[in-house]
């Protein structure tokens, strides 16, 4: 597999456009978010996202997260409670993934999960991609599964050349784990991240289920 390789600095609009038609497509992608590098798919291209599991060695149990460009963009395919929009609205943009009831048309990004793992990321160059895309990117670390992240674009580069469709430079990232909130029952902290328990619970006005 031949793989182009951008900086995202110099990508023009038609290279973004060019990229967020392929992810679209099913399209497998290197590329920065506000967090870490990411392995990114159309969210209901099934074959760009077989390519993500065997690339990460990533186990068929573990369901990839979602991003989205923008809680508008969310809607159709999640059902928000009254504390998800509260959430939603203190902190996306930012580092917190939701885990959220598919609707009806969200049940194809689903894939037989109970709940669907979104994030609007606050990154205006991976929100211009996500927003010229027809269906939410699945998105996960571009590393080996239970592997430290990638933050050298060098090592990025050597690891997946040839075994994505495109890469997308931007430099060395400090990593950020996005918090995740479970709210397709009793609201639950899958995992505290850059937002603590403390502010979340705050925001939620209640304390997360054990």
């Amino acid at each position: 597999m031949k793989t182009r390789i951008f900086e995202a600095a110099q990508m023009t609009r038609q290279d973004k456009e060019e990229l967020s038609r392929a992810l679209s497509a099913g399209a497998v992608a290197v590329l920065p978010t506000d967090t870490v590098y990411g392995l990114g798919t159309g969210g209901n291209r099934e074959r760009g996202i077989q390519t993500i599991y065997r690339l990460k060695n990533r186990p068929a149990t573990s369901p990839l997260p979602l991003l989205s460009g923008g809680t508008e963009q969310v809607h159709p395919w999640a059902q928000f409670s009254p504390q998800a929009e509260r959430l939603a609205a203190r902190f996306w943009p930012g580092a917190l993934t939701l885990i959220l009831p598919p609707t009806e048309d969200g049940l194809v990004l689903a894939r037989g999960f109970t709940g669907l793992g979104f994030r609007v990321p606050g990154y205006a160059f991976l929100v211009e991609l996500l927003q010229g895309m027809s269906v939410p990117m699945a998105c996960t670390s571009a590393n080996l599964h239970g592997q430290p992240v990638i933050t050298d674009e060098h090592i990025l580069v050597e690891t997946f050349n040839g075994q994505v469709d495109y890469i997308v430079r931007a430099g060395t990232l400090s990593p950020v784990a996005s918090s995740v909130v479970d709210l397709t029952a009793q609201p639950r902290l899958l995992r505290e991240g850059a937002l603590t328990r403390t502010v979340l619970e705050n925001v939620l006005d209640c304390p997360f289920a054990n």
